[in-house]
């Protein structure tokens, strides 16, 4: 088990990875039509109905993984820190896989693939040693 100042440094991070994907998740599910976002996308704007479904369901995906980070984080200063580490180990793990995936899938989202992938990397760093 860590120490408390790795803890808290674990817990903190934890908790920034889950804000951001729930923000990114917002942004997906209700701000997709918004012009200045479309450089984050590959889909064509003439085309932005055509993937809104696919988009609105990512971002709720992104919304759950989050409120998984914050949990997991959060149980780590718990009672039952082993469940806290497994579940922000597993969000992370799922987000480095991602956003191999991302980048394998459609080199030209390079960049968001890396900011996928980071967080969690040292996320995941941090818990296992």
């Amino acid at each position: 088990m860590h120490n408390v100042q790795m803890t808290g440094l674990i817990q903190v991070l934890g908790a920034v990875f889950g804000v951001l994907l729930i923000s990114v998740g917002i942004v997906e599910t209700l701000f997709l039509r918004d012009q200045r976002l479309q450089r984050l996308s590959v889909a064509d704007p003439d085309n932005t109905e055509t993937v809104r479904l696919g988009t609105l369901n990512q971002g709720f995906y992104n919304v759950i993984w989050g409120v998984g980070a914050i949990v997991g984080a959060l149980m780590l200063g718990g009672a039952n820190a082993s469940a806290g580490e497994a579940v922000l180990l597993f969000v992370c793990i799922g987000h480095m896989v991602l956003g191999l995936a991302m980048f394998l899938t459609e080199r030209r989202l390079w960049g968001l693939a890396i900011a996928e992938a980071v967080l969690p990397l040292i996320i995941t760093i941090l818990l296992l040693v």
